[in-house]
């Protein structure tokens, strides 16, 4: 079975590094992921099918790109209800380029960042002592 994944390959004297698109995926979406204002990454209908089937995968919602030694990252999110829209996305571009630059070298040419919702939390409250019975 071929092996149809993109790699990053960096060579020095001492040998080479090869960084497969997926690392550089998974650093990205947890990188958005723990941006406040971020309800949850998001995907096509494709990778939902994979989630149902048992083959969950962590780089949800992150598409990359590499084009020399740079990188192409997209995001695709559900904002938080109450949050700044603009201000979140600004935010998950800094993590991202951030976190990719930090932990593979790598330099970022854009992170663009896709908003396809909504995401209303309710929160779990216990009841209050005077209403119980």
């Amino acid at each position: 079975m071929a092996d149809s994944k993109e790699y990053w390959t960096s060579d020095s004297d001492q040998g080479s590094v090869r960084i497969s698109e997926d690392v550089i995926a998974s650093i990205a979406a947890i990188a958005a992921s723990e941006v406040e204002g971020v309800g949850n990454l998001y995907s096509g209908i494709g990778t939902n099918v994979a989630e149902f089937l048992g083959k969950k995968s962590l780089a949800k919602g992150v598409k990359v790109v590499f084009h020399g030694n740079l990188v192409e990252v997209e995001v695709s999110l559900l904002a938080q209800y109450g949050f700044n829209i603009c201000e979140v996305c600004e935010k998950v571009q800094r993590a991202v380029r951030s976190s990719i630059q930090s932990m593979t070298g790598m330099r970022t040419s854009v992170v663009n960042v896709n908003v396809g919702g909504i995401s209303f939390e309710t929160a779990v409250t216990a009841p209050a002592a005077d209403s119980v019975q």
